[in-house]
């Protein structure tokens, strides 16, 4: 059960006060305190973790604070939908939007190489009125002799330039505890130029020690991608171990799954449970279509299997689109020939848009269809 408590309830108040001291008397219930601080306004809830069946909703309700009272079901407690569950579905951070109706796109470089390469990509987003972007420190590899990134020696001209093209959220992956430390220090003295999203990468999704770490800090929000070998609920479960660690700013990513049913692509697109994502959580959905295809293939109309796939994507409300660039595919150290050129960035761009377009007359015709009801 969670107690979603009136905004901005201040822990110092007699009512807060009043409100724990009757909880702790409930036998066999343990509490949990949950606070987000929004650019508005602070919400607080109380999870209440026992066997709380015998508990009824009104009682709770009429107690000191409370606005709100949700019972959850067994599965994603925290991320999860419930029923008569209004709590929000979105996240702000660093002055932008990530939610369930919203869309940003992450276009940059799957690994950073060299300092002109990643101004020439901070430029072309800015030019292009883009204000988030993906750029890849830490590299986990297959074979311990490709290129790993440039680990921490990147991370401040990274930041600073960044900072110069008005750059918001940098998505890049950790694959460590203490590349958070290092991502902290250098934002630090950069002076905070820019937002970082931290990524779990596939090979992550189940190191549950690295999701405890991750969650534990609320800092930066989380993009926690789909494991390429595992289940969707196994996935969903591994999001939720970030939630109950304290971070709920988490955004849920599909990357294709691993098999060679997906030949001639890298991986066969998952992006048809984008709604399903959003039906079960309450999370944005990423999706990526560069992991997924893995290759820069067109059709006989002109159009590259990966914006077609975005397009999918787009199409069946994605909320997010994590997607290669580089201004010279062919000297990136990281997935290359997946990387689209600078000079496409417009031309995907606009194509996202109109895919969003559709997705949002779909949502109108629905419900003027459930009207019809």
């Amino acid at each position: 059960m969670i107690l979603v408590l009136t905004p901005d309830t201040r822990p110092d108040t007699p009512e807060f006060k009043q409100l724990l001291g009757h909880l702790a008397n409930l036998p066999g219930i343990s509490t949990r305190v949950h606070t987000e601080v929004g650019i508005e306004q602070a919400l607080t809830e109380v999870y209440l973790i026992g066997n709380t069946k015998a508990l009824l909703i009104e009682d709770m309700q009429n107690l000191p604070c409370v606005e709100q009272v949700v019972r959850i079901s067994e599965e994603y407690r925290v991320l999860g939908r419930h029923k008569d569950d209004h709590r929000p579905t979105h996240f702000d951070y660093n002055g932008v939007r990530f939610g369930q109706d919203t869309l940003n796109v992450f276009a940059g470089l799957c690994a950073v190489d060299t300092l002109e390469h990643v101004e020439l990509m901070m430029q072309a987003l800015r030019d292009n009125g883009q204000v988030c972007t993906r750029m890849g420190a830490y590299k986990p590899r297959t074979s311990p002799y490709s290129f790993q990134g440039h680990g921490k020696a990147c991370l401040p001209y990274v930041f600073e330039l960044a900072g110069k093209y008005g750059i918001k959220v940098i998505a890049m992956e950790i694959t460590h505890e203490s590349h958070v430390e290092e991502i902290c220090e250098a934002l630090y003295r950069t002076g905070n130029s820019t937002g970082v999203m931290l990524q779990i990468g596939t090979r992550n999704t189940q190191n549950f020690e690295l999701l405890k770490i991750v969650g534990r800090q609320q800092d930066f929000p989380v993009l926690l991608k789909r494991g390429f070998g595992i289940t969707l609920d196994e996935s969903l479960n591994a999001a939720e171990y970030l939630a109950s660690e304290g971070n709920r700013k988490v955004v849920f990513g599909l990357r294709g799954m691993k098999t060679n049913m997906a030949d001639p692509h890298r991986n066969f697109v998952d992006f048809a449970h984008v709604p399903v994502v959003k039906r079960l959580t309450r999370m944005p959905v990423c999706i990526d279509p560069s992991h997924s295809v893995g290759l820069r293939a067109s059709s006989p109309d002109g159009i590259l299997d990966i914006m077609h796939v975005t397009a999918q994507g787009v199409i069946a409300g994605a909320n997010m689109v994590l997607v290669d660039f580089h201004p010279v595919p062919g000297k990136a150290l990281v997935d290359g020939p997946q990387a689209m050129l600078i000079r496409e960035l417009p031309f995907f761009l606009e194509d996202v848009r109109i895919a969003r377009e559709a997705y949002e007359q779909r949502v109108a015709l629905a419900g003027r269809y459930r009207e019809d009801e």
